[in-house]
């Protein structure tokens, strides 16, 4: 069976699947978990959008078929 990634939550009691999923009984599962409010990976992302919308803004050159070769 190829690997697959599901999301899921933990209800304070239980690992909940967030998705309808078979799983044959005795499945091996690996659990990740992701912990919130990460702020390096926030700062990562706040980097990201910001570099993007850079890429993409008002004083970016315009490319024509010419410029390429």
């Amino acid at each position: 069976m190829p690997l697959t990634s599901i999301a899921a939550h933990f209800d304070g009691e239980q690992v909940r699947l967030d998705e309808s999923v078979n799983i044959r009984p005795n499945t091996r599962l690996l659990v990740t978990i992701l912990e919130d409010g990460d702020s390096d990976r926030e700062d990562f992302l706040a980097l990201a959008a910001a570099a993007f919308a850079d890429s993409y803004g008002d004083g970016e050159v315009e490319y024509t078929e010419a410029d390429l070769k």
